[in-house]
C-alpha cells in the first residue's frame, strides 16, 4: 500500500487514493477538511526530494506558476514545503487526458481540433503574458472536461525537469512533442510551447505524431532535421487554413515559426471566422525577445511588406502540386525500401565473408593503428573540430540533449570537458562524450511592472541565478502604492547568475491635490479621501444653509497640495442652529413629542384633565409657535389625561312617613331589669 495513503498533510489534505503517476511526482486525490472539498495532490518523487537545490527549484517554479488564474489552466491552491515533503495542491479535475480521448476516438474532426487548440493556445497566451513557459506541452498534461471546455496541467514542472532529464526511454513520451531547440539541448522560450502544440494539432488531426521511432534519440534527431508529411496527404479533409496553421508553428526555423502564440491565435480565430481561408506566411520581423530568448547579435536589416490580410491571399499550394507530393512521398518510401534490401545484402556479404575478407578490406584494416591518442579538445569550439578528418575520425564524438550546459568560465560554443582526457590511448572508434558550454547562464529580465512586490520577488527567484532583489521606494503618480513601478536591469535586458535586480515600488502619490469636499455627503466625501490615500477627521456643526449629513468645510481648504497620509478635517452639517417652533397643540403625544424633538428640543410631558380635550393628546405647549428656538432649548407639553371624576355623594337613607330613621345608640342598651314596671 502507498505509504501516504490515509495521512493528512498539514493537519489538512487526507490522502485518498492514486489518481496518477509522473516522471518526478505521483498525484493523489484528497479531501481538503478546511474547505471541505477534493483536491489533487502531487507529492515529489523519493527520488528527487533528497536533492536539495532540484526542491528549491520546485518550489520557487511552484510559487510562480500559483500565480496565474484562467479558465484553460489547472488552478493550483497551494504550494507546501517542509524538511521531508514538498507538494503542489491542485484542482481535481472530473475528465479524461486529450491522450486518452484521442485513443478512443482516434483523428479528430478539424471542427474538434480547432476547439481544443484554440483553448491550449489561449491557457499559453495567459502563461507567456507572465513570463512561465510551460515546456512539456503534450496531449497528456491537457485535461478535457465533461463540458467540453480545455485545462493545461504541469505548467512550469517540466522546466525542473529538463535539468535532470536525458533521452532515454522514461522519455519517450514527451520527445515526440519536443521542439528541435529541446532536442539540441539548447536555450528554449515561449515559441517552444507553439512548435509542441503544432505537433498536439498535427495528431488530432492525423491520428499520429509527425515523427516516430524505436528509441527516444532517433525521433529527437527527426525533430532537428525531419520535415514532417502534410496532414492532408493522411487526411485529405482537413481544410487547407487549418493545416498551414498547424505546419506554420511546427517550423523548425525560428525565424519563420509563429513569433508568439498571439499571432497563432489571431490565425485560429480568423480560420474559425472563414475555414476557406488560406494564409501567406512571411519570415518575423525583429521585435522584442521572447519570453527567456537571450537577445542575439543584430542582424542585417531587411525591408519586408506589410502582412496581407489572410482573406486576399491565394494558398500557394495548388491540386497538381498536392499530387506532386504525394508521388513524391511515394517515391521517397520506395527509396527507403531499396536503401534497406541493399543494406541487408551488404550484411549478408560481409558475414559470409568470415574471417577471409579480401585483400583490399585487409589493407583497410590494416591502416588502422591498434590504439589511438585522443586528442585534447578541452578549450575548442566545437563547431571547429575538423570531425571527418584524422585524428578526430577515429572517435564517436557522443553529443546529446544533456551536453549542452551552463558554464561561467567557457564561452558558447566551447567544449569544456570530454569524458576521456586528451593524451590517453584508446582503440579506434571510442565513444567520447563532449561537454558543450552554453556560456554564462543568462535569462531576459520579465517585465514586472504593477506586480505586488513579493510576487516580483517569487519571479524572479524562479529564474534559477541566484539574483539578489533589492527593494527601493518611490513616488508615483500611475502605479498604486504597493505595486512595481520598474526594475534596473529593465524589462527585457539580459540577467546573469548573481546579478543584483533592483526594485522599485511605488509609495503612490508623491502630492496629492485636495478637492472640494463642500456641499458633498459625509460618506461621499470619506472614499474619495480613501482613494487619495487620505486619512479623514470628520466633525459636526449647525448650519442654516447646509444640508444635514454634508460637509460644510474642510481643512486644510480645496486645491491645497498634501502629502499622502495627510489627515483632513471634514465640519459636517448638523442643520440649522435655530429653528421656529411649531404648533403641536391638539396632537397625540406620542407624536408630538418625537416632531419637536427632530428640531432639537428637550421636551417634557406633564399631564392634566381635560373635559374637552381628548386623552393623550396636548392642551397647550410653553412655547408659542412661530418662536425662534434654538438646539436643547427645554419645551413643556400639557397633554389631557380626559375629564375629571365626578364628586361622589352619600346615598338617601329617609324612612317613608317623613320621619329619619333612629340612629343607633353608639352605646349598648343595658337590660331591663325585674323591677321596673310592666306596661
Amino acid at each position: 500500500m502507498d505509504k501516504y495513503i490515509g495521512k493528512v498533510l498539514d493537519d489538512r489534505y487526507e490522502i485518498l487514493e492514486v489518481i496518477g503517476v509522473g516522471g518526478m511526482a505521483v498525484v493523489y486525490k484528497a479531501m481538503d477538511h478546511r474547505l471541505n472539498r477534493f483536491v489533487a495532490v502531487k507529492i515529489l518523487k523519493d527520488d528527487f526530494s533528497t536533492d536539495a537545490d532540484f526542491r528549491r527549484r520546485f518550489h520557487g517554479e511552484s510559487q510562480a506558476v500559483a500565480m496565474m488564474s484562467h479558465p484553460n489552466i489547472v488552478s493550483v491552491y497551494d504550494v507546501s514545503k517542509s524538511s521531508d515533503l514538498d507538494y503542489i495542491v491542485m484542482e481535481l479535475i472530473d475528465g479524461i487526458t486529450l491522450k486518452q480521448y484521442m485513443e478512443q476516438k482516434g483523428p479528430l474532426s478539424w471542427r474538434e481540433t480547432l476547439h481544443f487548440s484554440m483553448q491550449i493556445a489561449k491557457a499559453l497566451e495567459h502563461a507567456h503574458s507572465r513570463n512561465i513557459i510551460h515546456r512539456d506541452i503534450k496531449p497528456h498534461n491537457v485535461m478535457i472536461l465533461k463540458d467540453g471546455s480545455v485545462k493545461v496541467a504541469d505548467f512550469g514542472i517540466a522546466r525542473i525537469a529538463s535539468a535532470t532529464s536525458t533521452l532515454t526511454k522514461e522519455a519517450l513520451g514527451s520527445v515526440h512533442y519536443i521542439s528541435p531547440e529541446q532536442a539540441k539541448g539548447a536555450r528554449v522560450d515561449a515559441r517552444t510551447d507553439i512548435y509542441s502544440l503544432g505537433v498536439v494539432m498535427y495528431e488530432m488531426l492525423t491520428g499520429r505524431p509527425p515523427y516516430d521511432g524505436e528509441t527516444p534519440v532517433s525521433v529527437a534527431i527527426q525533430h532537428i532535421n525531419g520535415t514532417p508529411l502534410a496532414p492532408s496527404l493522411l487526411n485529405s479533409e482537413i481544410p487547407t487554413g487549418l493545416e498551414q496553421i498547424t505546419m506554420h508553428a511546427m517550423c523548425s526555423d525560428l525565424n519563420i515559426r509563429y513569433a508568439s502564440i498571439s499571432d497563432m491565435l489571431q490565425d485560429m480565430e480568423e480560420f474559425r471566422k472563414n475555414p476557406t481561408i488560406r494564409f501567406t506566411f512571411l519570415p518575423a520581423r525583429t521585435a522584442a525577445p521572447a519570453v527567456g530568448v537571450r537577445p542575439q547579435a543584430p542582424v542585417r536589416p531587411q525591408t519586408l511588406p506589410a502582412r496581407p490580410d489572410p482573406r486576399e491571399v491565394e494558398y500557394v499550394t495548388s491540386p497538381e502540386e498536392k499530387r506532386r507530393k504525394i508521388l513524391l512521398a511515394v517515391g521517397a518510401g520506395l527509396g527507403v525500401v531499396a536503401l534497406i534490401i541493399i543494406a541487408l545484402l551488404l550484411i549478408k556479404a560481409l558475414s559470409k565473408g568470415g574471417s577471409s575478407q579480401s585483400s583490399e578490406n585487409q589493407v583497410v584494416s590494416s591502416t588502422l593503428p591498434d590504439k589511438v591518442e585522443v586528442p585534447p579538445l578541452v578549450g575548442s569550439i566545437y563547431s571547429d573540430i575538423p570531425k571527418d578528418e584524422p585524428p578526430y575520425s577515429y572517435f564517436q564524438f557522443i553529443v546529446n540533449g544533456d551536453s549542452y550546459q551552463y558554464n561561467d568560465e567557457y564561452p558558447d560554443g566551447v567544449i569544456f570537458e570530454q569524458s576521456i582526457p586528451g593524451g590517453a590511448e584508446v582503440a579506434p572508434g571510442t565513444e567520447i562524450f563532449l561537454y558543450i558550454s552554453m556560456g554564462e547562464r543568462t535569462d531576459t529580465m520579465p517585465n514586472l511592472s504593477e506586480y505586488v512586490y513579493e510576487n516580483a520577488v517569487f519571479m524572479l527567484e524562479a529564474m534559477e541565478l541566484d539574483l539578489h532583489p533589492l527593494q527601493e521606494q518611490e513616488f508615483s503618480d500611475e502605479i498604486a502604492k504597493g505595486r512595481v513601478i520598474r526594475t534596473v536591469p529593465e524589462a527585457g535586458s539580459t540577467l546573469v547568475k548573481g546579478q543584483v535586480v533592483t526594485v522599485y515600488v511605488s509609495k503612490g502619490r508623491e502630492s496629492v491635490e485636495l478637492p472640494n469636499f463642500t456641499n458633498m455627503p459625509l460618506a461621499s466625501a470619506l472614499q474619495k479621501l480613501k482613494d487619495l490615500d487620505l486619512k479623514a477627521a470628520p466633525k459636526e456643526d449647525f448650519s442654516d444653509t447646509i444640508a444635514v449629513g454634508s460637509v460644510i468645510s474642510q481643512s486644510p481648504a480645496p486645491n491645497t497640495e498634501v502629502e499622502p497620509g495627510t489627515t483632513v478635517t471634514l465640519v459636517v452639517s448638523k442643520g440649522k442652529a435655530t429653528k421656529q417652533m411649531v404648533s403641536v397643540i391638539g396632537a397625540d403625544s406620542i407624536y408630538a413629542k418625537p416632531l419637536l424633538e427632530g428640531l432639537g428640543l428637550h421636551v417634557t410631558i406633564v399631564e392634566e384633565s381635560s373635559s374637552t380635550v381628548p386623552k393623550g393628546q396636548v392642551i397647550s405647549q410653553s412655547i408659542n409657535p412661530g418662536t425662534e428656538v434654538s438646539y436643547g432649548m427645554p419645551v413643556t407639553l400639557v397633554v389631557s389625561t380626559g375629564p375629571a371624576p365626578e364628586p361622589v355623594t352619600e346615598p338617601d337613607t329617609t324612612e317613608p312617613g317623613g320621619q329619619d330613621p333612629v340612629e343607633p345608640s353608639p352605646e349598648p342598651t343595658p337590660p331591663e331589669t325585674q323591677d321596673s314596671a310592666t306596661p
